[in-house]
């Protein structure tokens, strides 16, 4: 049954957080000097606390020395982070939910003794996925409604050496936390192989180059890795199913990139809410004024519908079943969050910025950084125009290959 009543450990993780972020994050991240400047460097001393406190291996299982939170949970956890900064909940909820993928489906059992304990106890162990080849576009487009072409061709190339190491030649683009990882998990053509396979590579691993994007239109932090003649060990070659059980549970992360979102939208109104209250026009506060109200009341509404359209793509993920049975319609639902939230949360930021008036639009005022960063999610990757088509073929009963290139997968 859908259930909305969240559970105490649940209320107690949120109320936590919910404070860390109060007391720690907000009064790095939104410091005037910083805003002015657009500095949007992840504050590492606030990432290494919150590793402290557990966000990084947030949804690896118990019996591995996570916490093993659901979907839910971790949705709860990237609002909250978000409501301070969305590049710090971006990089925690990247490697927390790769994690999660590697280490309780993907890897072997000599895999995990080599690279678990290191996971849990190093802080500054972080993960990424390099699987975006540079100069593809994996958008839908005039492929809408129709057989989709083959694969886009995988540059990078993972060859044997006669030393039974594998060595990687190519580049990958846009891979989120690439400057802060300290292993990378990378979709590779072996020579032979129809396939994709995928190597675990450490960032230390002799010809591995990562370049750091420095505006990246992307919340967290990325980078292009370039990959020249790298050395990996043979037995860092995951199982012939990774590529397709990573695309597949990379696919059921996406309610918490939207609840990251939410979180954006909600630091804006709260923000709007207070200045509302201080604020005195017309000889009493702005908020009882019927525009100013009405206009906070649509921002209010706009977040409570994007949480619930996220919170139920994040309970159908723990619950296959209710969309197997007919409980939940058979739909994308994530895209449904997708689309709606990032929409939702663009209108919110900018009606909150408009409640400040020109104060709204100050550089060293935290709106103009809610507004960026809800207009980045409503852009990110493949944009909402893509997710509106893979929708809208849904609904006509077209249904694509469950084979997908990997970029296509995730979404």
């Amino acid at each position: 049954m859908y259930n909305l009543h969240l559970s105490t450990e649940q209320l107690e993780v949120r109320d936590t957080i919910r404070d860390f972020v109060t007391r720690e994050i907000k009064p790095v991240v939104l410091k005037a000097q910083r805003l002015e400047i657009c500095d949007r460097r992840l504050p590492m001393q606030l990432m290494d606390h919150a590793s402290q406190m557990g966000l990084r291996t947030l949804a690896l299982s118990e019996d591995r020395g996570g916490a093993g939170a659901d979907h839910l949970t971790c949705c709860i956890v990237a609002e909250e982070l978000a409501t301070g900064d969305a590049d710090v909940a971006a990089a925690l909820s990247t490697t927390s939910w790769l994690g999660h993928l590697l280490f309780d489906h993907v890897m072997n059992d000599a895999q995990r003794e080599r690279f678990l304990l290191k996971f849990v106890n190093d802080g500054d162990f972080h993960l990424a996925f390099a699987n975006h080849e540079t100069q593809t576009d994996t958008r839908l487009g005039v492929n809408y409604h129709r057989p989709a072409p083959p694969d886009v061709a995988l540059e990078t190339v993972a060859a044997k050496a006669a030393s039974g190491e594998w060595i990687i030649n190519g580049v990958k683009d846009y891979v989120a936390n690439a400057p802060i990882a300290a292993l990378f998990t990378v979709t590779v053509k072996i020579p032979g192989q129809p396939v994709p396979k995928v190597l675990l590579v450490p960032a230390d691993a002799p010809g591995l180059i990562v370049r750091v994007h420095e505006k990246p239109w992307s919340h967290g932090c990325c980078g292009e890795v370039t990959f020249k003649d790298c050395r990996a060990p043979a037995d860092n070659l995951l199982g012939d199913d990774a590529a397709a059980l990573l695309a597949c549970f990379l696919g059921n992360a996406m309610p918490l990139f939207q609840a990251l979102n939410v979180g954006i939208g909600r630091a804006a109104y709260e923000a709007a809410l207070d200045f509302a209250h201080l604020r005195v026009q017309g000889g009493r506060p702005l908020i009882e004024h019927q525009a100013i109200g009405t206009k906070l009341a649509e921002i209010a509404i706009r977040l409570e519908v994007a949480r619930a359209s996220v919170w139920r793509a994040a309970w159908a993920s723990d619950h296959p079943e209710a969309i197997a049975d007919g409980s939940l319609p058979d739909l994308p639902l994530q895209a449904v969050a997708q689309i709606f939230t990032s929409e939702m949360m663009v209108k919110a930021t900018k009606d909150a910025a408009e409640i400040f008036g020109a104060m709204g639009v100050m550089r060293d005022m935290p709106l103009q950084k809610y507004i960026h960063d809800a207009r980045v999610c409503q852009h990110n990757g493949n944009g909402n125009s893509d997710a509106k088509l893979r929708l809208a073929e849904v609904i006509a009963g077209f249904r694509r290959s469950a084979h997908l290139p990997m970029a296509l997968a995730g979404e």
